[in-house]
């Protein structure tokens, strides 16, 4: 379709955009409200994604629900979390609820709306924000739409869906009437976006939860699939063009809205595609492979790689950053239970730009491997019956491993780790106030730093707030061989007093001698050693 009828269509379906009673969409608010006031919010947000189904069960039906986040708001804010990512919230037919069947209400075995606009206002209370999964690549097969479209040929909802009377090459599924196009499972048909009707849609629904409930944005599933041309089933130009016109309509729903994409697999150079005039974040699993594989292999070849990526595609760091999430094994089983690396890679994650997601669990160490039940298992919070999730039994039973007990939800639990100095729990906590008191550390700039050494990564991060050193040594075993050149720093030419604002030792002055400019500021690197220095310019 051509931009500018592309561009068009869009105006029109805003303008005639109304809510599911029938009364004309909101204008967006001219005075901004105490939780929405800062312009682009999220880039200094750290995220906290949410299974609810897993998090805590307040009615004794071993279902995870809104009220239990709601009584674990404290336990969040404590951890210094400012946004929450929940995982579907509508009804569904599955236990994850990527098949959505209505849009408009959330999964009965949640709660309820009230309970579930109780928690957005407590939420916003302590100034955390929510936003939800919007599952818009495709439906249920159990939606209304689709059972209409697929019982009836001539239903209004038929061209809701992509159909063709003989299957084609592909994901293509038996339907009553002929074949439609799915491209996860036949249980997912796929939405047909080159139908305006279909836009109107979601556009009704994303002026719904952001004007008529209060949320703060969307975590957009699967954008990379939503409309598929000249048999590519991914990143298609229509695809780019539909999320151009997307963007502006949900600003204009709510200026202060939020949406990340989900691409699965992407790296800077695929982030910058959906960025800008897209999508305000997409997740940059680049930065996280580079992440847990320097911190897993000992050596800084994977983070530096990703860093360089980033500094060529995507200067600003505007994307969002994580450790691994719900569609993968989780990081502590990836790193084998290792606490020394648990730490080291969120140090990474948290002392780097980007906007950081941690995924529940992932704080204490929760493990788990495929299949999908396995790494969303019921969060550990005691080592009463069935980890303090519930007083019954649970949708699928906590952590155990009778082969590694020691990882059992009996040793592996918030309340074990509250108030343990060494513990990983409140190794996140202090990383996370330092972040929110060191704005440099979210927004700086980043210059990579050789150590003339692969186990030790180093960078110095720095903007009009000051100038800082970030190290780390990744290896099992002390460093002594290592030396820092900020030769390429852009330093002035002069001494600098050296602060230790994380760590154990109090790092050496740093002091320029002719044309080099090398840093060794500890004559050892004790294993996993992590340090943020503060560099201060003698007058």
């Amino acid at each position: 379709m051509h931009k500018r009828l592309l561009t068009l269509l869009f105006i029109l379906i805003l303008i005639s955009c109304a809510s599911p009673s029938g009364t004309p969409a909101p204008l967006p608010s001219t005075e901004p409200t105490p939780e929405n006031e800062s312009a682009e919010w999220w880039r200094t947000a750290i995220f906290y994604e949410i299974f609810v189904r897993s998090f805590y069960d307040t009615n004794a039906d071993g279902i995870g629900d809104f009220n239990g986040i709601t009584q674990k708001l404290d336990y969040l804010q404590s951890l210094g979390i400012t946004a929450i990512w929940l995982m579907p919230i509508h009804p569904s037919p599955s236990y994850h609820g990527y098949d959505v069947i209505n849009y408009y209400a959330v999964n009965t075995e949640y709660g309820t709306m009230d309970d579930f606009k109780n928690l957005l206002d407590e939420a916003h209370k302590r100034d955390i924000r929510i936003i939800i999964d919007l599952v818009i690549n495709h439906t249920s097969t159990e939606h209304p739409w689709f059972k209409d479209a697929n019982a009836n040929p001539n239903s209004p909802y038929r061209d809701f869906y992509v159909w063709a009377n003989e299957a084609g090459v592909g994901n293509w599924h038996q339907g009553q009437n002929g074949f439609y196009y799915g491209y996860f499972w036949g249980g997912m048909p796929d939405l047909n976006y080159n139908n305006p009707d279909v836009t109107k849609a979601i556009l009704n629904i994303t002026n719904f939860w952001l004007n008529e409930i209060g949320i703060d944005g969307f975590r957009i599933d699967a954008v990379k699939h939503l409309i598929e041309a000249d048999g590519k089933v991914e990143n298609t130009p229509a695809t780019h063009e539909w999320l151009k016109e997307f963007y502006t309509a949900y600003k204009t729903q709510n200026p202060q809205a939020y949406t990340i994409g989900e691409v699965f697999g992407a790296g800077s150079s695929v982030v910058k595609l959906y960025t800008g005039d897209e999508l305000d974040h997409i997740f940059n699993f680049e930065m996280s492979s580079g992440f847990v594989n320097s911190t897993n292999g000992g050596a800084n070849s994977g983070i530096v790689s990703a860093i360089k990526f980033a500094q060529q595609d995507m200067p600003d760091f505007n994307f969002a950053t994580f450790l691994t999430n719900h569609d993968q094994n989780r990081v502590m089983s990836v790193f084998n239970g290792n606490v020394d690396k648990a730490k080291m890679a969120s140090f990474l994650m948290l002392t780097s730009p980007g906007t950081p997601y941690i995924y529940y669990g992932e704080e204490i160490g929760m493990q788990g491997v495929k299949p999908d039940e396995d790494i969303r298992l019921p969060m550990q919070w005691n080592d009463d019956e069935f980890a303090g999730f519930s007083t019954v039994q649970p949708w699928r039973n906590p952590y155990t491993n009778p082969n590694k007990p020691q990882f059992d939800y009996t040793q592996i639990n918030v309340e074990k780790q509250i108030g343990d100095s060494t513990s990983l729990l409140e190794h996140y906590k202090t990383l996370i106030q330092l972040r929110k008191a060191i704005t440099t550390l979210q927004t700086g700039d980043m210059v990579l730093l050789d150590a003339d050494n692969s186990g030790i990564y180093a960078v110095l991060r720095r903007d009009v707030n000051g100038v800082f050193l970030v190290i780390a040594n990744l290896k099992d075993e002390i460093v002594s061989d290592y030396a820092l050149d900020l030769s390429s720093a852009s330093l002035a030419e002069s001494s600098y007093s050296v602060e230790t604002v994380y760590g154990e030792n109090q790092a050496d002055p740093l002091e320029r001698s002719g044309e080099a400019f090398i840093y060794k500021p500890f004559e050892n690197l004790h294993p996993y050693a992590m340090y943020v220095l503060k560099l201060n310019l003698n007058q």
